[in-house]
């Protein structure tokens, strides 16, 4: 009767897993699942995305810039006060007013003006006793607006944005292999609980022929009834075990199965990967990889000049400043749409504004010592960050290696364990060793399968963070890319 009670424990996975479809995957294959539609891989996707559109709107920024303006129509009816010789009077004025414009705009990314180009024409209607109509035309304004020695935002932009938009691709393909990070730990996780319920599956299993065995022997008088009763607790104790095994793995595969987005009646099971071929890199190398493809590594340079920008801003807004407008255009009037492009007049205007600070206590000089000290404060966090940078990639390249002679001797332990459980057993089996040399020689075999299975994880996440720290694959020696017009609406 016990015997079919342990066969139905152990088939009982089996009758669960016949209502659904299984599915066999291998840590590769769950990577490149996270990778896809992981709700991670998306957030990384959509932040990818809302920078590349920032970077689209700064280069459409600098395009000319095509606008049309038009009123049709703006009516107006009130009373107002006209003066004459004869006094003030009150008389009611409708008026229709009709336009439209068309404007082209071009910012100067070299100086930080602007040209424009535009054209207009309005329409006036004066209703009374009889309507009066008038037209302005002004078919061709040219014009610029230009600051002198004044901040050019554009002359920055032009340096950090480009940087920013190229951050955003590599921060891209960090958070890529940060999701590869997360699908190992939750791989590992429910593989380490699938390990666990087969160790305390197997345990049953021989604590219960070990029962029925020391039954035997209790009965013709071998051995006491106190190691009986110990044997008996053992399987109780691996009953519950499994029990237990059973019900983290249950937490653990809904784990795993919401973060890559399976189905619910999809039964995951896993197949226990080897070690990555990837043999120790250079520290060298790694850190030069890094510097070459990291976003930190290019967020250095631009942190240095948007330091400089805020310095010299400080400096240009708080001196001698003058302000550049010139327009010359044509334009003339008519109660005849037909004659009011004919004979156009000049016209032409010239504007010349400046800014001298005279007295403001020491304000100006305020701002940019504050300014400048800003950028000494970000020099020297940006030297320390840079030494951080370093080291924390020296730190994880001794860490991998240290990870695979660790890996070695977790694998050879399990070899050895299980080795010595097979013995030990049989010893026990012809009466050699008593029960506790039996229950060590289990633990250390249960313990070694789980240590190796732990290696095994720290092995493989200690590589994954590697490459992400390096953006760099050290199994096929090629740095890690991506293609982006693969992204929906990039390209």
């Amino acid at each position: 009767m016990k015997n079919l009670i342990v066969i139905l424990v152990l088939l009982s996975p089996v009758f669960a897993f016949s209502q659904a479809e299984s599915r066999m995957l291998t840590l590769t294959q769950v990577i490149d699942i996270a990778q896809k539609q992981s709700p991670d891989a998306l957030a990384a996707m959509h932040r990818f995305r809302s920078s590349y559109w920032q970077y689209r709107n700064y280069k459409a920024g600098l395009m000319p810039m095509l606008t049309l303006n038009a009123t049709m129509p703006s009516l107006s009816r009130s009373l107002e006060k006209i003066t004459t010789q004869e006094g003030d009077f009150f008389y009611e004025r409708n008026v229709a007013n009709y336009s439209s414009g068309l404007s082209l705009t071009k910012n100067i990314g070299l100086t930080g003006g602007q040209v424009f180009l535009n054209s207009s024409l309005q329409r006036i209607d004066l209703f009374g006793d009889s309507t009066i109509t008038s037209y302005l035309s002004s078919p061709l304004n040219i014009g610029i607006s230009q600051p002198i020695f004044s901040y050019n935002p554009y002359k920055w932009l032009k340096k950090t944005e480009p940087l920013k938009y190229n951050e955003a691709e590599r921060r891209y393909l960090e958070d890529v292999e940060k999701v590869a990070i997360s699908a190992t730990d939750l791989f590992f996780s429910l593989l380490d609980a699938q390990m666990r319920l087969r160790i305390q599956q197997t345990n049953m299993a021989n604590n219960d022929t070990l029962y029925h065995i020391a039954r035997g022997r209790y009965n013709i008088g071998t051995i006491a009834e106190n190691e009986l009763l110990q044997i008996e607790l053992s399987l109780l104790n691996a009953r519950s075990a499994v029990e237990n095994a059973n019900l983290e793995v249950e937490v653990k595969t809904f784990d795993l199965k919401s973060f890559l987005r399976l189905a619910d009646n999809e039964i995951v099971r896993l197949v226990s990967p080897p070690a990555p071929p990837a043999q120790t890199p250079d520290p060298k190398v790694a850190i030069s990889e890094a510097h070459e493809n990291r976003a930190d590594a290019l967020a250095f340079s631009r942190r240095l000049i948007e330091a400089e920008s805020n310095v010299n801003k400080a400096r240009a807004e708080n001196r001698f400043n003058a302000n550049l407008f010139a327009v010359y255009g044509l334009s003339q009037t008519s109660d005849q749409l037909a004659n009011v492009y004919r004979d156009p007049k000049a016209d032409q205007r010239l504007e010349l504004g400046i800014q001298v600070p005279i007295l403001d206590w020491g304000l100006a000089k305020g701002k940019i010592k504050l300014a400048e000290s800003e950028q000494d404060l970000q020099q020297t966090a940006v030297q320390q960050d840079i030494i951080d940078f370093d080291q924390e990639i020296f730190l994880k390249v001794m860490q991998f290696s240290i990870q695979q002679n660790q890996l070695l001797i977790a694998a050879k332990s399990d070899t050895v364990a299980q080795k010595r459980y097979e013995v030990t057993k049989q010893r026990y089996l012809i009466g050699k060793i008593g029960i506790t040399d039996l229950n060590i020689a289990q633990n250390e075999k249960d313990n070694a399968r789980q240590g190796y299975i732990a290696a095994l994880h720290d092995y493989w996440r200690s590589y994954y963070e590697l490459r992400k720290l390096t953006l760099y694959d050290f199994v096929n020696n090629k740095r890690l890319t991506f293609n982006f017009d693969a992204i929906p609406d990039v390209n």
